[in-house]
């Protein structure tokens, strides 16, 4: 039995929860309680934006028009904001627990652009030509643009405004190559890198997934599995019945130690309500792992997640405008994953599985279940 998990899914889990019930609106969401309790690691370093210390006049000035929401023209800001070429950021107006995540996200961006950032909440009452028009009066050059009202926002712009876009699991092809996409999605070669750490028996990783949705993250794990030494089994399966026929034949090969399941992000074979559980239940009585990339996962037995760290992710946001504003050659186009990740570990099923587990791992943001 799985015991109760430590601490209420915080920020990046509820971003999860928010795309995923965007972009499937029949699948069950996956809800959770906000806190700001809990360790929080510090995040990778991030390249700093060039700034030059103020007078102790203009920093109260600074912090006047900072107040206030204005652009600061001051000294020590990144030269594209004093030539009337602003970055603003457009995001989702949604209800609690969402709105503090993307109100996180909004702080990261700001705390690397070192400015007040402007920034346009989309609602259902949002009148696209009317903000469209807005941004264009503001001469705007690079547009940060959050979920899918933010990409909504980005379609329907100039393309000689620069787009970076973030908190997406996925978009279509073509939508990819005309802006830069920040998914949501965990950089396989992170996961993979952490199983080694907490698995160094591990040599087979299995995935079922539907490539409508993640053909392109399938890719970048089969080219990030082989330097580690493990084999990718990535079986493909376009909706449930397929999925569970897959998720039965792995459980019958899977050796313990040796074979890992991997859950992607995927509301096709992911299914939340009957077949994860009984994934699970299955892992657990057979000894092997399952590792994901949802953090509510691991509250309900898998060994490890890794999930958004919101701030951060909003710092690489900010610096991906700044390089696409700075940028003499085409900005990089297409789906990039996530790197900005934290880990949550279950510690009950490091043991049932004989693994060595220090729960003071500095790597470990979060533990289920309460000790």
């Amino acid at each position: 039995m799985i015991g109760r998990p430590r601490c209420r899914s915080q920020r990046g889990e509820a971003l999860i929860a928010a795309v995923t019930r965007t972009t499937n609106p029949g699948a069950r969401p996956r809800t959770g309680v906000l806190d700001s309790d809990g360790p929080k690691p510090e995040s990778p370093p991030q390249r700093p934006v060039p700034h030059l210390p103020l007078p102790p006049l203009q920093r109260r000035r600074v912090r006047a028009l900072g107040a206030l929401g204005l652009w600061t023209l001051a000294a020590g800001l990144p030269s594209w904001a004093a030539d009337g070429q602003p970055m603003v950021v457009v995001y989702p107006d949604i209800g609690e627990p969402f709105r503090s995540v993307f109100a996180s996200i909004v702080d990261g961006i700001r705390e690397q652009a070192r400015q007040a950032v402007p920034g346009f909440p989309v609602g259902a009452e949002t009148s696209m030509p009317g903000l469209v028009d807005e941004l264009r009066k503001r001469d705007v050059r690079v547009v940060i643009a959050l979920g899918r009202s933010g990409l909504k926002v980005a379609e329907a712009l100039d393309r000689s405004v620069g787009v970076v876009a973030g908190c997406v699991l996925a978009v279509p092809e073509a939508q990819a190559q005309a802006f830069t996409v920040h998914s949501l999605a965990p950089d396989p070669a992170l996961i993979f890198a952490q199983l080694r750490r907490m698995l160094p028996t591990a040599r087979r990783v299995w995935a079922v997934h539907d490539p409508q949705q993640n053909a392109w993250l399938m890719r970048l794990a089969q080219e990030a599995a082989k330097p580690l030494g493990l084999e990718l089994v990535a079986q493909e399966a376009g909706d449930l019945q397929r999925a569970t026929k897959a998720y039965q034949d792995i459980v019958a090969a899977a050796e313990p130690q040796r074979d890992v399941l991997w859950l992607p992000q995927d509301s096709t074979t992911v299914e939340e309500a009957t077949l994860v559980p009984l994934v699970l239940q299955e892992a657990w009585r057979r000894k092997f792992a399952v590792i994901s990339s949802n953090a509510q996962h691991v509250r309900r037995g898998a060994l490890f997640a890794l999930y958004p760290d919101n701030a951060a992710m909003g710092r690489s946001l900010a610096q991906s405008a700044f390089d696409t504003l700075a940028s003499a050659k085409r900005p990089t186009r297409g789906l990039l994953p996530l790197r900005d990740v934290l880990v949550a570990a279950n510690q009950r099923t490091a043991a049932h599985l004989g693994l060595e587990f220090d729960p003071r791992d500095q790597r470990i943001a979060k533990l289920y279940p309460e000790s």
